[in-house]
């Protein structure tokens, strides 16, 4: 039995991610708003340090993986949160686990996004890659909610790639999975919200697959990297959104 911790698993993706792992036989520790084993908002910096002095208090034995995988979409008020959570979140708290990852030699899967590549490297994703959360913060707040959303898992790929071979010679391997729409409760608010909800919708019906993904399509690809089967992987980022990558940037890879 493995022993595995997980932020965001109260629902949608990462109740999904939970459930395999667990039908697997392993144990999961998971950190959330409400109905986890460790309640914590990840949003700021108290809320951070509960999650990661939880899940140190449960596993002093260590993990052998860890998946940040709590994120807010770009229908949320204030713009801020989801930076916030998205990437600065995710980033603390791999931060704050990776010795216990070091102890078993764990992986990481963080949840990236096709969005990702749909935004460039601006002065947001700069802020937020230099550890400057207020800066980041303030300016996000003139923007909109797709720069938001798209440039937070924009950075957190960034940081993923630039630390990747680092923990590589540490021992630990750190992926990611790109998700394009998925069927979840985040998803449900975006078609809900009266701005960004005909786009999401035209978005989910030009999907090459010809439909929207399920929560499970993405943690068959999660489970499998944080396996010995993933043994060789390190820095990847893998899309699983049905083909919309590939439509949208063909020749990119």
């Amino acid at each position: 039995m493995a022993t595995y911790a997980l932020t965001g698993g109260a629902t949608g993706i990462g109740a999904a991610i939970k459930n395999q792992l667990c039908d697997a036989g392993h144990r999961v520790i998971v950190v959330d708003l409400a109905d986890g084993d460790v309640c914590a908002d990840l949003s700021d910096l108290a809320g951070r340090q509960k999650a990661i002095d939880g899940i140190r208090a449960l596993a002093p034995e260590g993990l052998d993986g860890f998946i940040p995988c709590a994120g807010l979409g770009p229908s949320v008020r204030p713009f801020s949160l989801i930076a916030k959570v998205n990437f600065f979140a995710a980033v603390a708290v791999t931060e704050g686990v990776l010795d216990l990852l070091l102890k078993r030699k764990g992986s990481i899967v963080m949840i990236a996004s096709n969005s990702a590549a749909m935004v460039g490297h601006d002065e947001f994703v700069d802020l937020m890659l230099g550890g400057q959360e207020v800066a980041a913060c303030e300016l996000i707040e003139n923007k909109d909610g797709h720069s938001a959303y798209a440039g937070s898992k924009h950075a957190l790929s960034c940081w993923l790639r630039r630390n990747a071979p680092d923990y590589a010679r540490q021992g630990v391997r750190l992926n990611a999975v790109a998700p394009g729409i998925i069927d979840t409760p985040l998803s449900k608010k975006v078609l809900a919200d009266k701005d960004l909800g005909q786009v999401m919708k035209d978005f989910g019906d030009s999907v090459p697959l010809g439909a929207i993904g399920k929560p499970e399509q993405i943690a068959d690809v999660v489970c499998f990297m944080l396996s010995g089967k993933a043994s060789f992987m390190a820095g990847s980022i893998v899309f699983v959104d049905g083909g919309h990558d590939a439509m949208l940037r063909p020749d990119q890879f």
